[in-house]
């Protein structure tokens, strides 16, 4: 018996049982609540059946664009591995662009000389 006096005060109690109040209050009534609420939950189900399609399409869609993406972005990676290897390599790669100087090469880290001990 103690128990039902801490939960009546309890603020939290109060308010369920005044949702249960509310919802026992608007439940339909006659003929015409009763199909308000049937089409209520029709449509609200087909809603949902609508949704779980569309979701399904679009899953199925992003799956069936999932080797033409990869291969465009193999695609991409190889063209931009291409670029770079062309910029790092600098002489090698265009050799009319490097100095015409004999024994003079640009390197990756900077251009170097051998010069002789003598």
């Amino acid at each position: 018996m103690p128990q039902m006096n801490r939960d009546q005060r309890n603020a939290a109690w109060q308010a369920a049982n005044q949702w249960r109040a509310r919802a026992a209050q608007t439940q339909p009534t006659g003929l015409a609540g009763s199909l308000k609420l049937l089409f209520t939950w029709l449509a609200f189900g087909a809603l949902m059946i609508v949704g779980v399609v569309l979701g399904l399409f679009f899953l199925l869609i992003g799956w069936a664009m999932m080797p033409f993406m990869r291969h465009k972005m193999k695609k991409r990676m190889e063209q931009m591995r291409a670029e770079q290897a062309q910029d790092i390599g600098g002489g090698y790669a265009n050799p009319h662009t490097s100095s015409q100087r004999p024994g003079h090469q640009d390197a990756l880290d900077g251009s170097y000389e051998v010069k002789d001990d003598r």
